[in-house]
């Protein structure tokens, strides 16, 4: 078995006008994140089919698993907010504690469990831009292919 996919370098200066909008949509966002314990900031907008942008951020808690990261905050608002909207993609962002994001971010695992599953509950891939506030650009066709070997719904049948 032989598995890859591609992820392309974005130009930051010359940014496609619906990729630089959800880029700054999840950098506005990133103020609103909760991170008193790590001061990790992470941000992620979502371009739903009829044009609308929503974001999550992560939100920490003192006991540490409890916290949840901004993908997924911003795949369950959508889901709430929008039950049977189409996500046609997303934009991450982050801000460390010290110093500036100047390289991309990518989701963690279960973040990328969570796009695999919005992307089987919607029967259409997303479209996956990561960022920092600085620095380059990637930008993924299709966000499961970054867990090539997911957990899906037809694993249950």
């Amino acid at each position: 078995m032989n598995i890859s996919f591609s992820i392309e370098t974005l130009d930051r200066s010359r940014l496609d006008p619906s990729v630089q909008s959800l880029l700054d949509a999840a950098c506005k966002a990133l103020d609103q994140a909760y991170a008193p314990y790590s001061g990790f900031r992470v941000a992620a907008s979502l371009r739903l089919s009829d044009g609308r942008i929503l974001t999550g951020t992560n939100q920490e808690n003192a006991s540490y698993p409890v916290g949840i990261c901004a993908e997924r905050v911003a795949i369950s608002a959508v889901n709430s907010i929008a039950p049977g909207a189409i996500v046609e993609s997303m934009a991450i962002a982050y801000r460390p504690s010290v110093g500036k994001g100047d390289s991309p971010l990518a989701p963690c695992g279960m973040c990328r469990q969570a796009l695999v599953e919005q992307h089987s509950r919607q029967n259409q891939p997303i479209e996956l831009i990561m960022a920092g506030e600085s620095g380059p650009i990637w930008r993924l066709a299709d966000s499961s292919a970054l867990l090539p070997l997911a957990f899906t719904p037809k694993s249950l049948e």
